[in-house]
């Protein structure tokens, strides 16, 4: 019996852990528009991204994450939409999130752009009612707590970019500041700021810095990124590091399958007390382009 219960307290204190935490992928220093509705791929016609994670391999009920998301750019608009689908199981919860997405490019100056994004979320919380094990099986006090249930909210973001730099901002789950009810899916904020070189050298530098708050966590994390080319004019792979408050080390991993796929892998290892029982995280990303089918006469980038 002491067993079942220290079963069950675990996955309260998952379903409490995840409450208070953010459902976040890694790759998202490659693909901002995971967390950023303002996130723009202005350079082609339409892209779609998979992409998993599994976390602390071996830990029981431990999170596992999937993605998929499609968006679209309008030159002669100066928009994008787009369509974001998130899933996400922690020991018997299960989440899922729907976003549509609307982004305006706003052009201050012939090299930096202002991009201002809106998403509007369906989210729903499901159980696993036959992974609860109790000593008090059929208590009503564990089940009534366990419905399943539909919720709104809303993302805002922006970013200023060129070439080389991208700042940005985003807001995640507005709507939960003024609803108590929604304890899976609190606000959550992040800055984040990057630049990447693009030079004739067989080697280019990119690093990155972002800052995260959900509720009363803060975190911040670093990265550093060599692409590497097999001639001087197109990325072959890339590498990189990632360092995470407070004792989180990741290793980055990018490869050009073709002109317009990409494959990415992260793995980030917990240096804190949950490395006794885990092997840390793995995430795969795909990232499939379609090219402009033509050029606009009119546009200004």
């Amino acid at each position: 019996m002491k067993r079942e219960i220290l079963i069950i307290l675990f996955f309260i204190i998952c379903s409490f852990i995840y409450g208070q935490d953010n459902i976040r992928l890694n790759n998202y220093w490659w693909e901002p528009y995971i967390i950023n509705p303002a996130a723009m791929e202005k350079d082609h016609l339409a892209e779609f991204t998979l992409a998993g994670r599994k976390q602390w391999i071996l830990f029981p009920g431990a999170p596992a994450t999937l993605y998929a998301s499609g968006s679209l750019y309008l030159d002669e608009m100066h928009t994008q939409f787009g369509l974001k689908i998130l899933q996400d199981k922690i020991g018997y919860t299960s989440t899922s999130n729907i976003s549509l997405t609307y982004a305006y490019a706003i052009r201050l100056n012939y090299n930096w752009r202002v991009h201002l994004g809106l998403a509007l979320d369906i989210q729903m919380i499901s159980y696993d009612l036959s992974q609860i094990k109790s000593p008090t099986q059929g208590d009503p006090f564990i089940y009534e707590r366990l419905m399943k249930a539909n919720y709104f909210n809303s993302d805002i973001g922006f970013e200023v970019t060129n070439k080389i730099w991208r700042f940005g901002m985003a807001s995640q789950n507005l709507f939960s500041l003024f609803k108590t009810d929604n304890l899976n899916f609190v606000n959550t904020n992040f800055i984040y700021g990057g630049y990447r070189e693009y030079n004739h050298d067989y080697v280019n530098l990119g690093y990155g810095i972002s800052g995260i708050q959900y509720k009363n966590l803060y975190q911040a994390e670093i990265n550093l990124t060599g692409y590497f080319k097999v001639t001087r004019e197109s990325n072959a792979f890339q590498l990189g590091l990632l360092y995470r408050t407070w004792n989180e080390l990741g290793f980055m991993f990018g490869i050009n399958l073709s002109k317009n796929l990409f494959l990415y892998y992260n793995y980030d290892y917990d240096f804190g007390g949950i490395s006794n029982n885990s092997l840390g995280s793995h995430e795969i990303m795909l990232v499939y382009n379609i090219e402009k089918v033509f050029k606009c006469r009119n546009c200004w980038y």
